[in-house]
C-alpha cells in the first residue's frame, strides 16, 4: 500500500468541498484504509479530504512566481486557482495601509465563505434528519455574516455570490443512493413478500389452540376466505375518515425541517384531536349496539385488505415519484434500481396538494387503528368467555399501549424530526409498516389473550405496571430532553447539560440521559415492549415476538444512526462515542 504524502501537523492547502478555492489547513489525522485525511481550519472546523484534494504550500508558491512572470492571459488563468477570495483584482495598486485593510478583508471573506458553506451544509444535514443524538444550534456564524456584509466591496460581493451559487448548486444536486440497506436489491425484493407472510403467519398461529413453534406451519385457510369485499369497504371507510379528520382546520400549523432546496413544508398538528373525534365516533357506535368484535371475527380479512391497499398505495407512490424533481427525491431511495426504490420510497414527501401522504399515514390510520383493534379484542374476550369485565391481563395490555399511542399523538410535532420524515422516502416499507404492521402486529398480545386467556395476580400486575412506568419515564424524559435542547439550547433549565461542539455548529449532549447511553429512548422502548408481553404469561413465545422484533429493529436503527452520525459529525462523534461507550443497554451493549 502506498505511503501517505502529508504528515500529521503539516500545514497544507486544501480544496473547499464543492468549490475550486484552496485554503490553509493543518493535517490532524489519516485513515489508511480509505486514504482520507482529516484536516482542521484555524477556527477549529474539521473536515475530511482525499489526497487528490490537497496540495503542498510549496506548490502554491511556485505557481504564484510562475504566474507573475508569465503572459497576462496566463496570469488571469492561474489566479482562478490561487488567488484568495479577498485578494484584489489585477492591476490594483495598494499602499501598505491598504494592504493591511485588504488582508483584513481577506480574512473576513474567508470567514464568510465558511459561513455560507456551513449554512448550506446544515440545511442538508437537517434534511437528512437527526437520528437520535441531540444537537445544539450555533448562531455565532450568523452574526459573523451580519458584521461582514457591509464591509464587502463590489469585487468581494461578486466572488461571494459565485461561491454561494457553487455551494448551493452542489447542495441541491441529489446524488444517487450508493449504500443500499436491507440486503440491497435481493433483500428488498424478498422483504416485499416476507413481511406480509410474517403478519399472516403470526395471526394464524394466534388462532391455534396450541400456538407452539412446533406446530409450524399452521393450517392454511382457503384462499377465498381471506377476502371479503365488505371488509375492504370498512377499511376504506376507516382510512378516509382519518383523512377527513386530518383535513379539519383545527390544531396549529408548524414548519418542518429545511429541505435540500431550503424550503420548509407546513404540517397541521391535529393528531390528538383526530384521536378524540375517533373515540367519540366509536362511543356512538357502541351506544347504538354496534358489534365491535366484528374486527376480531374478520381479523385476517382486515389484514389482507390492509396489505392489498398498502401495495396499491405503494405502486401509486412510485409512479408519481417518477415525475418528481430531483431535489425532492429521498436520499435513501434514489438508487436507480426499481425494486429497491419501490421498497424504500423514491420520493421524500409525496403530497396531493397540501395533503402529505407520508405524514398522514405515520400516525393516523395505523396508530389510532391499533387502539381500536385492542378495544375490539377486549370486547371479544368478554363475549367469548362470558365475562362481565375484561381480564386483568387484557386491561394491562390495553392500558399500556393506549398510553403509548396517546403520548405519540400528544407529542405529534416531534415526529417531524425523525428519520422516517426527514430521510426515508415513502414507499412499500413505510406504507406497509404504517397500515399493516403497526395495527396488526403491535396488537398481537391482545389478539393472543382472546384465544389464550392468562390469569395474573394483583402483585404481579403491580410489578409489570412499575416496569412499564420505568420504560415510559426513560422514553419520554429522554425524548423531551432532546427536543427541548434542540428547540432552545440556551434555555436556563438546560444549563446543567454539557455537550461536545461539532464542525456543523451544533453539539452532542454528553450529560443527562444522552450521557447515560447513546440511545436512551430505545432503551425505554424495549422495557415497555417487555411489559406489554408479560401479561400473556410464559406458556408460549408467540406474544414475545414483538419484543424480539423490537430489539432487532432498534439494533438495526441504532447501527444506521451510528453510520449517519459518524458521517455527519466526524471526529466529534468519535469523541462522543468514547465519552458514552454504551449504545442501548448500559454495561452490556
Amino acid at each position: 500500500m502506498p505511503s501517505r504524502k502529508f504528515a500529521d501537523g503539516e500545514v497544507v492547502m486544501g480544496r473547499w468541498p464543492g468549490g475550486v478555492l484552496y485554503y490553509e489547513l493543518q493535517v490532524t489525522g489519516y485513515n489508511d484504509a480509505s486514504r482520507v485525511y482529516t484536516l482542521k481550519y484555524e477556527d477549529g472546523t474539521e473536515l475530511e479530504l482525499k489526497e487528490s484534494e490537497i496540495r503542498s504550500q510549496s506548490s502554491f508558491k511556485r505557481r504564484k512566481s510562475q504566474s507573475s512572470s508569465g503572459s497576462p492571459s496566463r496570469r488571469r488563468t492561474s489566479k482562478v486557482q490561487s488567488r484568495s477570495p479577498g485578494r484584489p483584482a489585477k492591476g490594483r495598486r495598494r499602499s501598505s495601509s491598504q494592504g493591511r485593510d485588504h488582508k483584513d478583508d481577506k480574512e473576513k471573506t474567508i470567514q464568510l465563505v465558511l459561513f455560507l458553506f456551513k449554512l448550506s451544509e446544515n440545511n442538508t444535514r437537517r434534511y437528512n434528519g437527526e437520528p437520535d443524538s441531540t444537537e445544539r444550534n450555533d448562531t455565532s456564524l450568523v452574526s459573523v455574516e451580519r458584521n461582514l456584509e457591509p464591509e464587502l466591496d463590489v469585487e468581494h460581493e461578486r466572488e461571494e455570490k459565485k461561491t454561494k451559487e457553487k455551494i448551493f448548486k452542489t447542495t441541491k444536486t441529489s446524488s444517487k443512493t450508493k449504500e443500499l440497506e436491507f440486503g440491497g436489491r435481493i433483500g428488498t425484493f424478498t422483504l416485499i413478500f416476507f413481511l406480509p407472510a410474517t403478519v399472516f403467519y403470526l395471526l394464524l398461529m394466534c388462532k391455534q389452540e396450541d400456538p407452539s413453534l412446533m406446530n409450524f406451519p399452521p393450517p392454511l385457510p382457503a384462499l377465498e376466505s381471506l377476502w371479503e369485499t365488505r371488509v375492504f369497504g370498512v377499511f376504506l371507510l376507516w382510512f378516509f375518515l382519518q383523512a377527513l379528520f386530518y383535513l379539519l382546520p383545527i390544531g396549529k400549523v408548524v414548519e418542518g425541517l429545511p429541505l435540500s432546496n431550503g424550503r420548509r413544508l407546513h404540517y397541521r398538528i391535529n393528531g390528538f384531536y383526530a384521536f378524540v373525534l375517533t373515540a367519540a365516533a366509536i362511543g356512538i357506535l357502541l351506544y347504538f349496539q354496534f358489534e365491535l368484535h366484528y374486527l376480531y371475527d374478520h381479523f385476517m380479512q382486515f389484514a389482507v385488505s390492509a396489505a392489498a391497499f398498502s401495495m396499491g398505495l405503494s405502486i401509486y407512490l412510485y409512479i408519481q415519484s417518477l415525475k418528481a424533481p430531483e431535489e425532492e427525491l429521498a436520499p435513501s431511495g434514489n438508487s436507480g434500481y426499481l425494486v429497491y426504490d419501490f421498497f424504500t420510497g423514491h420520493e421524500l414527501n409525496p403530497r396531493i396538494g397540501s395533503f402529505d401522504l407520508k405524514y398522514f399515514c405515520e400516525l393516523r390510520p395505523g396508530l389510532i387503528g391499533w387502539v381500536v383493534i385492542n378495544l375490539a379484542m377486549l370486547l371479544a374476550e368478554m363475549k367469548i368467555h362470558n365475562q362481565s369485565v375484561p381480564s386483568l391481563s387484557m386491561v394491562l395490555v390495553n392500558s399500556f399501549q393506549l398510553l403509548y399511542v396517546v403520548d405519540a399523538l400528544w407529542n405529534e410535532e416531534a415526529v417531524l424530526t425523525t428519520m422516517d420524515i426527514t430521510h426515508d422516502g415513502f414507499g412499500f416499507m413505510l406504507a406497509f409498516g404504517d397500515l399493516v404492521w403497526v395495527p396488526f402486529v403491535y396488537s398481537l398480545q391482545a389478539y393472543y389473550l382472546v384465544g389464550h386467556p392468562t390469569a395474573i395476580s394483583w402483585p404481579v400486575a403491580a410489578a409489570i405496571t412499575v416496569l412499564n412506568c420505568i420504560g415510559y419515564y426513560i422514553f419520554r424524559s429522554a425524548n423531551s430532553q432532546k427536543n427541548r435542547f434542540r428547540r432552545n439550547p440556551s434555555d436556563p433549565k438546560l444549563a446543567y447539560l454539557k455537550f461536545i461542539p461539532t464542525a456543523t455548529g451544533k453539539g452532542l449532549l454528553v450529560t443527562g440521559w444522552w450521557g447515560f447511553v447513546r440511545h436512551p429512548n430505545y432503551l425505554g422502548d424495549i422495557i415497555m415492549a417487555l411489559a406489554w408481553s408479560l401479561p400473556c404469561g410464559f406458556n408460549h413465545i408467540l406474544p414475545y415476538f414483538y419484543v424480539i422484533y423490537f430489539i432487532c429493529l432498534l439494533v438495526h436503527r441504532e447501527a444506521r444512526d451510528e453510520h449517519h452520525c459518524k458521517q455527519k459529525y466526524g471526529l466529534a462523534w468519535e469523541r462522543y462515542c468514547r465519552r458514552v461507550p454504551y449504545r442501548i443497554f448500559p454495561y452490556i451493549y
